[in-house]
């Protein structure tokens, strides 16, 4: 009998606690087809799995935290046909998120890879931007030394209004308002910015005005809340 080939889950979680509604029910089914997860963190995704799927016993599966030192056990589960699970902490795997090394290791031997819908921060946040969707960027964390910082963000301005992209880059929640400042203040008054904030949850906003425009209204104070900043240059 021939062996049964390895799936590999790309399975999503949630961007906000309580917005269970954006999980579709599909993904029950995919964690109830896997052998063992690998995990960003192990407690939180435990706790993830079982607001989605109340009868989960915890026990039934393997779990790894995702880190080099697992990549062999990933490799054997692997050979041995095992279905396995990648759950990132929040969003995507494999989307500014450490899981993509365990895909790239999945390809690599063949395996089934089978992304799952559920929501992502970057897409939502390009959508509702009103920015350009054909042609965008993703730059993930900017610099935090500020000279650097504003080098960075001078240079995504630029390349921005050379080919007309959308530049997407996210900063640490509470380094947020600082980020802002630096934006309000390095950016040309023509440049668009959008700021999208608590995506899928209950004090979500999402806003796009031109920096002449943000710099005119009060401080923003979006300190220690998950946010997601897009910038296109005229």
């Amino acid at each position: 009998m021939s062996q049964s080939k390895s799936i590999i889950y790309l399975i999503p979680s949630l961007l906000d606690d309580e917005a269970i509604e954006t999980i579709p029910p599909y993904i029950i089914d995919a964690v109830k087809d896997c052998h063992i997860f690998f995990v960003e963190n192990e407690r939180t995704t435990r706790r993830y799995l079982k607001k989605i799927w109340k009868e989960i016993v915890i026990d039934d599966f393997q779990w790894r935290v995702i880190d080099k030192h697992q990549e062999a056990v990933f490799k054997t589960m692997i050979r041995e046909g095992k279905n396995i699970g990648i759950i990132s902490e929040a969003g995507c795997p494999g989307i500014a998120d450490p899981g993509q090394d365990l895909i790239a290791i999945a390809q690599e031997m063949n395996a089934e890879v089978k992304p799952l819908v559920g929501p992502d921060s970057i897409i939502l946040a390009l959508m509702a931007s009103g920015m350009n969707g054909q042609h965008f960027s993703f730059a993930g964390y900017l610099p935090i030394d500020e000279q650097e910082r504003s080098k960075a963000i001078k240079e995504l301005e630029a390349e921005s209004q050379k080919v007309r992209c959308t530049q997407i880059f996210i900063e640490t929640p509470y380094r947020n308002n600082r980020l802002v400042e630096t934006l309000l203040k390095k950016c040309k008054p023509t440049t668009k910015l959008c700021i999208a904030v608590d995506l899928t949850g209950k004090n979500e906003w999402i806003k796009t005005k031109t920096v002449a425009e943000w710099s005119k209204q009060e401080k923003i104070d979006i300190h220690k809340r998950p946010a997601i900043f897009l910038l296109l240059a005229e």
